[in-house]
């Protein structure tokens, strides 16, 4: 029962509850296959839907149809996601598994009789933006089916993580030039956990298994890498992180299970620097060269009370971000702010937008009130929901 004067005030029930697996997502046509609870109104069994967009009412109805089910349907899988710690209070303990933070884009990677399907965290099918990664996934596997939990990754030409190749290859659409990103700035695929194997569910196992089953199944050889164990202790793993450039280490239990879609303490991510995911709330016009066009974003970070206003950032833009950000937040444009606790100074000259879109900064510190100083953006996180964006 949600309270009056909240929004959607009044009695819910609630029909069905679970996750997705998206098959089309166009603006117009969305087909997806709903895998409700045991006890929900599917009944347990999965649903293939397709949503359309009609023309009815400015396009803002949609029809529902309920389709024919494509096949065999298989496990999706959601990732797990570790827990952000203190780097100068790192965990302690004699066998804890140490493996690099690897700045990329989390993905599951399916094959089945040869093929791969590469999904994001929120289970969106991203294998067209990487071509060169599906046929050596499947040969690192031999052949056989599995489901890989890794990063997919942009190095540098002196192999260290570069994230902003890894934009340049997002922000590509067409054929011709992601065939071009190819050759120019390939990707590789970090493996570090393994969930399936030829259909035996391996989550249930603990961790310190799974890496064996992952060592013995996966082949180590560019462009699929499994993520390298580090020895010593967390001080001494961060330390060689930050001599090759790494982003920080995630520290991981041994003995605990696979939580698919859980954030948990089991896994606990150290980072080197502070980095925040944000939500774009608006955006302030620039000078100078900037004149007319986007000077800063203004930031938000969801929370109970609604989307708190975290700050702006105003630097570490190139021109084909800010035109990208400048394509992509014009349709969004809305007259009312959906900031909460943002200043008068900063909502002076404001174009607000509705906030659909995630980005990454990093900053220096935050202030008592939870504002960022000194943030410089890193890019667009197309691999993040809103819902997924919090407080690190």
């Amino acid at each position: 029962d949600i309270p009056e004067g909240e929004y959607g005030a009044g009695h819910v029930d609630v029909w069905d509850h679970g996750t997705y697996a998206a098959e089309k997502w166009r603006d117009d046509e969305v087909i997806v296959t709903l895998h409700g609870a045991p006890d929900g109104g599917l009944g347990g069994v999965p649903a293939r839907v397709a949503l359309i967009r009609t023309d009815r009412d400015d396009g803002k109805d949609w029809l529902l149809h309920r389709m024919e089910p494509a096949g065999p349907t298989r496990r999706d899988w959601l990732p797990m996601l570790a827990t952000l710690g203190d780097a100068d209070r790192p965990p302690t303990g004699p066998d804890l598994a140490i493996e690099p933070k690897w700045d990329g884009y989390r993905a599951l990677a399916f094959v089945h009789d040869g093929e791969t399907e590469l999904r994001t965290r929120n289970g969106l099918d991203t294998t067209a933006a990487y071509p060169e990664l599906p046929a050596p996934i499947a040969a690192a596997v031999a052949g056989r089916d599995a489901v890989l939990d890794g990063e997919i990754v942009a190095f540098d030409d002196r192999g260290r993580p570069d994230f902003g190749l890894l934009q340049q290859r997002a922000r590509l659409r067409r054929p011709s030039e992601i065939a071009q990103a190819v050759r120019d700035a390939p990707v590789h695929f970090v493996a570090f956990d393994l969930l399936e194997l030829d259909g035996e569910d391996l989550a249930r196992l603990p961790y310190r298994e799974r890496r064996v089953r992952l060592e013995a199944a996966v082949r180590d050889a560019a462009p699929v890498l499994r993520s390298p164990l580090l020895e010593g202790t967390v001080g001494e793993a961060l330390d060689r992180v930050r001599e090759l450039g790494i982003e920080g280490v995630v520290v991981k239990d041994p003995e605990a299970r696979y939580t698919p879609g859980r954030r948990t303490r089991a896994w606990i991510k150290l980072k080197l620097h502070r980095t925040q995911e944000v939500v774009i709330a608006g955006w302030r016009p620039g000078r100078g060269s900037r004149g007319g066009g986007i000077g800063s974003l203004l930031l938000g970070i969801p929370e109970e009370g609604g989307l708190r206003y975290v700050g702006r950032v105003g630097t570490g833009f190139d021109e084909r971000a800010l035109a990208e950000l400048g394509r992509l937040t014009r349709p969004l444009a809305r007259r009312t702010s959906p900031l909460v606790g943002v200043p008068a100074a900063d909502a002076r000259d404001a174009h607000w937008v509705t906030p659909r879109l995630v980005g990454e900064v990093e900053y220096a510190e935050r202030t008592r009130d939870g504002r960022l100083r000194q943030p410089t953006w890193r890019g667009l996180r197309r691999d993040k929901a809103v819902a997924d964006v919090r407080t690190e």
